[in-house]
Protein backbone atom coordinates (compact mmCIF):
# COMPACT_ATOMS: atom_id res chain seq x y z
CA UNK A 1 0.00 0.00 0.00
CA UNK A 2 2.79 2.27 0.45
CA UNK A 3 4.85 1.80 -2.43
CA UNK A 4 1.61 2.70 -4.76
CA UNK A 5 1.53 6.85 -3.40
CA UNK A 6 5.74 6.60 -3.65
CA UNK A 7 5.53 5.61 -7.44
CA UNK A 8 2.72 8.38 -7.89
CA UNK A 9 4.63 11.00 -6.02
CA UNK A 10 7.96 10.18 -8.53
CA UNK A 11 5.43 10.47 -11.75
CA UNK A 12 4.19 13.61 -10.61
CA UNK A 13 7.84 14.51 -10.04
CA UNK A 14 8.88 13.31 -13.06
CA UNK A 15 6.11 15.07 -15.15
CA UNK A 16 6.58 18.49 -13.27
CA UNK A 17 10.19 18.23 -14.17
CA UNK A 18 9.21 17.55 -17.52
CA UNK A 19 6.77 20.43 -17.44
CA UNK A 20 9.51 23.07 -16.20
CA UNK A 21 11.69 21.74 -18.92
CA UNK A 22 9.31 22.37 -21.84
CA UNK A 23 8.03 25.44 -20.43
CA UNK A 24 11.91 26.68 -20.21
CA UNK A 25 12.45 25.59 -23.78
CA UNK A 26 9.77 27.38 -25.10
CA UNK A 27 10.89 30.39 -23.08
CA UNK A 28 14.18 30.27 -24.85
CA UNK A 29 12.92 29.77 -28.22
CA UNK A 30 10.58 32.92 -27.47
CA UNK A 31 13.78 34.99 -26.05
CA UNK A 32 15.87 33.72 -28.96
CA UNK A 33 15.59 36.89 -31.57
CA UNK A 34 16.11 39.39 -28.94
CA UNK A 35 19.33 36.99 -27.24
CA UNK A 36 20.59 37.52 -31.37
CA UNK A 37 19.64 40.81 -31.78
CA UNK A 38 21.39 41.92 -28.10
CA UNK A 39 24.60 39.57 -29.61
CA UNK A 40 24.46 41.66 -32.88
CA UNK A 41 27.52 44.09 -33.67
CA UNK A 42 26.24 47.10 -35.01
CA UNK A 43 28.92 49.14 -36.75
CA UNK A 44 28.16 53.07 -37.39
CA UNK A 45 30.11 54.40 -40.29
CA UNK A 46 29.86 58.07 -41.33
CA UNK A 47 31.10 59.63 -44.52
CA UNK A 48 31.27 62.68 -46.72
CA UNK A 49 29.77 60.85 -49.77
CA UNK A 50 26.10 62.32 -50.63
CA UNK A 51 23.26 60.74 -49.92
CA UNK A 52 21.76 58.65 -52.82
CA UNK A 53 25.43 58.74 -54.99
CA UNK A 54 27.18 55.76 -55.90
CA UNK A 55 29.39 55.83 -53.17
CA UNK A 56 26.32 55.78 -50.64
CA UNK A 57 24.43 53.28 -52.58
CA UNK A 58 27.83 51.12 -52.83
CA UNK A 59 27.61 51.11 -49.09
CA UNK A 60 24.19 50.18 -48.10
CA UNK A 61 24.63 47.43 -50.63
CA UNK A 62 27.69 46.22 -48.44
CA UNK A 63 25.62 46.43 -45.37
CA UNK A 64 23.01 44.12 -46.85
CA UNK A 65 25.28 41.42 -47.60
CA UNK A 66 27.26 42.04 -44.14
CA UNK A 67 23.82 41.46 -42.67
CA UNK A 68 22.94 38.39 -45.05
CA UNK A 69 26.15 36.81 -44.73
CA UNK A 70 26.60 36.98 -41.13
CA UNK A 71 22.80 36.30 -40.54
CA UNK A 72 22.63 39.93 -38.82
CA UNK A 73 25.33 39.22 -36.33
CA UNK A 74 26.83 42.46 -37.98
CA UNK A 75 24.52 45.04 -39.18
CA UNK A 76 26.10 48.60 -40.86
CA UNK A 77 24.18 51.78 -40.36
CA UNK A 78 25.76 54.31 -43.07
CA UNK A 79 25.13 58.08 -41.98
CA UNK A 80 26.44 60.07 -45.14
CA UNK A 81 26.65 63.92 -46.04
CA UNK A 82 28.32 64.98 -43.74
CA UNK A 83 26.21 65.14 -41.19
CA UNK A 84 28.87 63.70 -38.14
CA UNK A 85 30.90 66.28 -39.28
CA UNK A 86 34.17 66.84 -41.49
CA UNK A 87 36.48 63.92 -42.29
CA UNK A 88 38.90 65.11 -38.99
CA UNK A 89 35.91 65.15 -36.92
CA UNK A 90 35.38 61.09 -38.12
CA UNK A 91 38.71 60.43 -37.07
CA UNK A 92 38.56 61.54 -34.11
CA UNK A 93 34.81 60.32 -33.24
CA UNK A 94 36.21 56.72 -33.99
CA UNK A 95 39.37 57.42 -31.72
CA UNK A 96 36.78 57.84 -28.67
CA UNK A 97 34.75 55.27 -29.56
CA UNK A 98 31.64 57.55 -30.98
CA UNK A 99 31.84 55.89 -34.66
CA UNK A 100 33.00 52.70 -35.22
CA UNK A 101 34.01 53.34 -38.92
CA UNK A 102 34.34 55.62 -41.35
CA UNK A 103 34.70 56.11 -45.21
CA UNK A 104 36.66 59.12 -45.89
CA UNK A 105 39.14 60.62 -48.68
CA UNK A 106 43.07 60.85 -47.88
CA UNK A 107 42.41 63.87 -45.82
CA UNK A 108 40.94 61.93 -42.85
CA UNK A 109 43.36 58.86 -43.94
CA UNK A 110 46.22 61.55 -43.34
CA UNK A 111 44.79 62.89 -40.29
CA UNK A 112 45.37 59.23 -38.97
CA UNK A 113 48.92 58.29 -41.07
CA UNK A 114 50.50 61.33 -42.83
CA UNK A 115 51.74 58.27 -45.30
CA UNK A 116 48.35 58.42 -47.18
CA UNK A 117 49.60 62.36 -48.36
CA UNK A 118 51.66 60.93 -51.01
CA UNK A 119 48.31 60.56 -52.72
CA UNK A 120 47.85 64.67 -52.31
CA UNK A 121 50.76 65.43 -54.19
CA UNK A 122 50.08 67.54 -57.08
CA UNK A 123 50.26 64.99 -60.94
CA UNK A 124 51.73 62.34 -58.85
CA UNK A 125 50.03 59.99 -60.65
CA UNK A 126 48.66 60.64 -64.81
CA UNK A 127 46.25 57.45 -65.09
CA UNK A 128 44.03 54.63 -63.33
CA UNK A 129 46.77 52.12 -64.51
CA UNK A 130 49.46 53.81 -62.99
CA UNK A 131 47.79 54.49 -59.50
CA UNK A 132 46.52 50.57 -59.23
CA UNK A 133 50.09 49.56 -60.28
CA UNK A 134 51.47 51.79 -57.53
CA UNK A 135 48.97 51.01 -54.99
CA UNK A 136 49.58 47.55 -55.31
CA UNK A 137 52.66 47.57 -54.00
CA UNK A 138 52.01 50.31 -51.37
CA UNK A 139 49.34 49.31 -49.59
CA UNK A 140 50.47 45.91 -47.49
CA UNK A 141 53.15 49.13 -45.78
CA UNK A 142 50.14 51.59 -45.93
CA UNK A 143 47.92 48.89 -43.61
CA UNK A 144 50.49 47.91 -41.15
CA UNK A 145 50.26 51.66 -40.92
CA UNK A 146 47.22 52.26 -39.83
CA UNK A 147 47.01 49.08 -37.39
CA UNK A 148 49.44 50.61 -35.47
CA UNK A 149 47.48 53.69 -35.04
CA UNK A 150 44.32 51.48 -34.14
CA UNK A 151 42.74 51.18 -37.77
CA UNK A 152 41.67 48.54 -40.20
CA UNK A 153 41.63 48.99 -43.62
CA UNK A 154 38.43 47.08 -45.28
CA UNK A 155 38.75 48.57 -48.43
CA UNK A 156 39.99 51.21 -51.35
CA UNK A 157 37.37 53.74 -52.39
CA UNK A 158 38.05 55.05 -55.26
CA UNK A 159 36.62 58.65 -55.91
CA UNK A 160 37.30 59.55 -59.28
CA UNK A 161 39.96 62.34 -60.58
CA UNK A 162 40.39 66.22 -59.32
CA UNK A 163 40.41 68.45 -61.19
CA UNK A 164 40.44 72.25 -60.52
CA UNK A 165 36.62 74.09 -60.60
CA UNK A 166 37.13 77.72 -61.29
CA UNK A 167 34.88 81.36 -61.14
CA UNK A 168 36.65 82.10 -64.35
CA UNK A 169 38.40 80.46 -66.96
CA UNK A 170 41.81 79.25 -65.74
CA UNK A 171 43.97 77.49 -67.74
CA UNK A 172 47.34 78.48 -66.58
CA UNK A 173 49.38 78.41 -63.49
CA UNK A 174 49.27 82.14 -62.96
CA UNK A 175 45.46 82.16 -63.55
CA UNK A 176 45.24 80.02 -60.72
CA UNK A 177 47.16 81.93 -58.52
CA UNK A 178 44.86 84.31 -58.85
CA UNK A 179 41.93 82.37 -57.28
CA UNK A 180 40.62 82.06 -53.77
CA UNK A 181 41.29 78.29 -53.76
CA UNK A 182 39.68 76.24 -51.09
CA UNK A 183 42.17 74.12 -48.80
CA UNK A 184 41.14 71.70 -46.15
CA UNK A 185 40.80 73.40 -42.94
CA UNK A 186 42.88 72.21 -39.98
CA UNK A 187 46.20 71.61 -42.30
CA UNK A 188 48.38 73.89 -41.74
CA UNK A 189 51.51 72.72 -43.43
CA UNK A 190 49.40 72.89 -46.53
CA UNK A 191 48.17 75.88 -46.10
CA UNK A 192 51.73 77.49 -45.73
CA UNK A 193 52.95 75.34 -48.71
CA UNK A 194 50.15 76.81 -50.91
CA UNK A 195 51.24 80.39 -49.77
CA UNK A 196 55.28 79.52 -50.31
CA UNK A 197 54.33 78.62 -53.91
CA UNK A 198 52.45 81.79 -54.59
CA UNK A 199 48.87 80.94 -54.54
CA UNK A 200 45.75 82.20 -51.98
CA UNK A 201 44.34 79.24 -50.16
CA UNK A 202 41.80 79.64 -47.80
CA UNK A 203 41.16 77.04 -45.45
CA UNK A 204 37.61 75.39 -44.62
CA UNK A 205 36.00 72.73 -43.53
CA UNK A 206 34.63 70.58 -46.60
CA UNK A 207 31.13 70.89 -45.83
CA UNK A 208 31.46 74.62 -46.38
CA UNK A 209 32.47 74.83 -49.62
CA UNK A 210 28.94 75.73 -50.91
CA UNK A 211 28.27 78.52 -48.36
CA UNK A 212 31.95 80.07 -49.31
CA UNK A 213 31.84 80.04 -53.08
CA UNK A 214 27.94 81.82 -52.37
CA UNK A 215 29.62 84.40 -50.06
CA UNK A 216 32.50 85.03 -52.12
CA UNK A 217 35.23 83.25 -49.67
CA UNK A 218 36.65 81.18 -52.17
CA UNK A 219 35.76 81.08 -56.06
CA UNK A 220 38.29 77.54 -56.78
CA UNK A 221 38.66 74.57 -55.36
CA UNK A 222 39.69 70.80 -56.45
CA UNK A 223 37.57 67.80 -56.54
CA UNK A 224 36.25 65.28 -59.01
CA UNK A 225 33.25 65.97 -61.94
CA UNK A 226 30.74 63.51 -60.19
CA UNK A 227 31.22 65.03 -56.83
CA UNK A 228 30.65 69.03 -58.54
CA UNK A 229 27.92 67.12 -60.23
CA UNK A 230 26.04 65.33 -57.14
CA UNK A 231 26.41 68.11 -54.94
CA UNK A 232 26.08 71.11 -57.46
CA UNK A 233 29.13 73.02 -57.01
CA UNK A 234 30.15 73.64 -60.17
CA UNK A 235 26.98 76.11 -60.69
CA UNK A 236 29.39 78.74 -58.71
CA UNK A 237 31.94 77.53 -60.72
CA UNK A 238 31.17 77.16 -64.51
CA UNK A 239 34.91 76.41 -65.55
CA UNK A 240 36.97 73.23 -65.65
CA UNK A 241 40.86 73.14 -65.92
CA UNK A 242 41.76 70.79 -68.05
CA UNK A 243 44.65 68.92 -67.10
CA UNK A 244 44.07 66.35 -63.66
CA UNK A 245 44.95 67.20 -60.51
CA UNK A 246 45.17 63.84 -58.77
CA UNK A 247 42.81 61.18 -57.91
CA UNK A 248 41.26 60.67 -55.22
CA UNK A 249 41.75 57.90 -52.85
CA UNK A 250 39.84 57.07 -50.30
CA UNK A 251 39.38 54.26 -47.98
CA UNK A 252 36.98 52.42 -45.66
CA UNK A 253 38.32 51.93 -42.14
CA UNK A 254 36.96 50.52 -38.87
CA UNK A 255 38.53 50.76 -35.46
CA UNK A 256 40.53 47.99 -34.42
CA UNK A 257 38.29 47.91 -31.11
CA UNK A 258 35.11 47.36 -33.16
CA UNK A 259 36.97 44.76 -35.81
CA UNK A 260 38.21 42.10 -32.93
CA UNK A 261 34.48 42.01 -31.36
CA UNK A 262 33.86 40.37 -34.80
CA UNK A 263 34.23 36.81 -34.85
CA UNK A 264 36.89 35.44 -37.45
CA UNK A 265 34.37 33.42 -39.73
CA UNK A 266 32.56 37.05 -39.93
CA UNK A 267 35.22 38.93 -40.93
CA UNK A 268 36.21 36.71 -43.42
CA UNK A 269 32.43 37.54 -44.99
CA UNK A 270 32.36 40.67 -44.32
CA UNK A 271 35.95 41.85 -46.11
CA UNK A 272 34.57 39.70 -48.53
CA UNK A 273 31.66 42.09 -49.15
CA UNK A 274 34.24 44.74 -48.95
CA UNK A 275 35.97 43.75 -51.75
CA UNK A 276 33.13 43.89 -54.07
CA UNK A 277 32.44 47.17 -52.85
CA UNK A 278 35.90 48.26 -53.87
CA UNK A 279 35.62 46.62 -57.08
CA UNK A 280 32.36 48.22 -58.09
CA UNK A 281 33.75 52.02 -57.57
CA UNK A 282 36.48 51.17 -59.90
CA UNK A 283 33.89 50.39 -62.56
CA UNK A 284 31.73 52.73 -61.87
CA UNK A 285 33.06 56.10 -60.73
CA UNK A 286 35.59 56.76 -63.81
CA UNK A 287 32.60 55.85 -65.98
CA UNK A 288 30.47 58.30 -63.70
CA UNK A 289 33.19 61.22 -63.86
CA UNK A 290 32.76 61.17 -67.79
CA UNK A 291 29.36 61.39 -67.70
CA UNK A 292 29.30 63.69 -64.98
CA UNK A 293 31.75 65.93 -67.40
CA UNK A 294 29.09 65.25 -70.95
CA UNK A 295 25.96 66.63 -68.20
CA UNK A 296 28.02 69.43 -67.05
CA UNK A 297 29.20 70.49 -70.06
CA UNK A 298 25.23 70.89 -71.68
CA UNK A 299 24.81 73.14 -68.64
CA UNK A 300 27.66 75.46 -69.20
CA UNK A 301 30.28 74.19 -67.92
CA UNK A 302 33.38 75.37 -69.72
CA UNK A 303 36.25 72.88 -70.28
CA UNK A 304 39.53 75.14 -70.29
CA UNK A 305 42.32 73.11 -72.02
CA UNK A 306 46.04 73.16 -71.10
CA UNK A 307 48.24 72.30 -73.67
CA UNK A 308 51.74 73.07 -74.49
CA UNK A 309 53.89 75.46 -71.83
CA UNK A 310 51.32 75.62 -70.09
CA UNK A 311 51.23 72.04 -68.91
CA UNK A 312 54.91 71.54 -68.46
CA UNK A 313 54.58 74.65 -65.80
CA UNK A 314 51.72 72.68 -64.10
CA UNK A 315 53.95 69.62 -64.11
CA UNK A 316 57.04 71.83 -62.89
CA UNK A 317 54.62 73.57 -59.66
CA UNK A 318 53.31 69.72 -59.16
CA UNK A 319 56.80 68.81 -58.68
CA UNK A 320 57.84 71.79 -56.51
CA UNK A 321 54.96 70.08 -53.96
CA UNK A 322 56.30 66.23 -54.00
CA UNK A 323 59.59 68.40 -53.68
CA UNK A 324 58.53 70.51 -50.20
CA UNK A 325 55.91 67.91 -48.60
CA UNK A 326 58.52 65.10 -48.66
CA UNK A 327 59.37 64.60 -45.02
CA UNK A 328 57.45 67.16 -43.53
CA UNK A 329 54.52 65.78 -45.02
CA UNK A 330 54.89 62.38 -46.62
CA UNK A 331 57.84 59.97 -45.17
CA UNK A 332 60.35 59.71 -47.26
CA UNK A 333 60.40 55.96 -47.22
CA UNK A 334 56.67 56.34 -48.55
CA UNK A 335 57.59 58.86 -51.35
CA UNK A 336 60.72 56.72 -52.54
CA UNK A 337 58.44 53.50 -52.69
CA UNK A 338 55.76 55.30 -54.75
CA UNK A 339 58.52 56.95 -57.24
CA UNK A 340 60.24 53.97 -57.81
CA UNK A 341 56.75 51.67 -58.09
CA UNK A 342 55.02 54.41 -60.22
CA UNK A 343 58.48 55.07 -62.85
CA UNK A 344 58.62 51.23 -62.82
CA UNK A 345 55.41 50.63 -64.19
CA UNK A 346 56.06 53.63 -66.46
CA UNK A 347 58.81 52.37 -67.85
CA UNK A 348 58.01 48.43 -68.51
CA UNK A 349 54.87 49.94 -70.66
CA UNK A 350 57.08 52.77 -72.23
CA UNK A 351 55.41 55.96 -70.44
CA UNK A 352 57.61 59.06 -71.15
CA UNK A 353 55.86 61.98 -68.93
Amino acid sequence: MAHIPQTRCSLRSVLADAFRAAVLALAVAALAPALAHGQQQIIKLATLVPEGSVWDKSMRDMGAQWAASTQNRVALRVYPGGVAGDEPDLVRKMRIGQLQAAAVTTAGLANIDPAFNVFNIPMFFTSYPELYATLDKLAPVLRQRLEAKGFVLLAWGHGGWVFFFTKHPVNTVEGLRKTKLFVWAGDDQMVTLWKQFGFQPVPLAATDIMTGLQTGMIDAYATTPLLGLSLQWYRQTPNLVGMGLAPLVGGLVITKTAWAKIAPADQVRILAACQKLEQRLEVEVPRQDTTAVAEMQKRGLKLNAVSGANASQFRATAEQFANGMKGSRVPPDILDLARRERDAFRAKNGLVR
